[in-house]
């Protein structure tokens, strides 16, 4: 496995693994009997804001590896 590959492993299993979570939240939120569309749909926004926003952050670090941009962090 080259290295570009092995830094990718990660973002991308972390990514997977909190979708599903966000995922099953909504999938909770929608089974839950006695709430109101209303509070289901408003309670929707924030998994899928998550959601939304791990998959653009993903997506970032992808095209941060794919460049050979690494952490600035090394250059302190």
């Amino acid at each position: 496995m080259t290295m570009r590959k092995r830094k990718l492993a990660a973002p991308i299993v972390i990514t997977v693994l909190s979708g599903l979570w966000f995922s099953s939240w909504l999938v909770m939120l929608f089974l839950t009997p006695g709430l109101r569309l209303a509070v289901r749909l408003i309670g929707a926004v924030i998994p899928l804001a998550l959601l939304g926003a791990s998959i653009y952050v993903l997506i970032e670090r992808i095209h941060e590896i794919r460049s050979g941009e690494e952490d600035d962090l090394s250059q302190y």
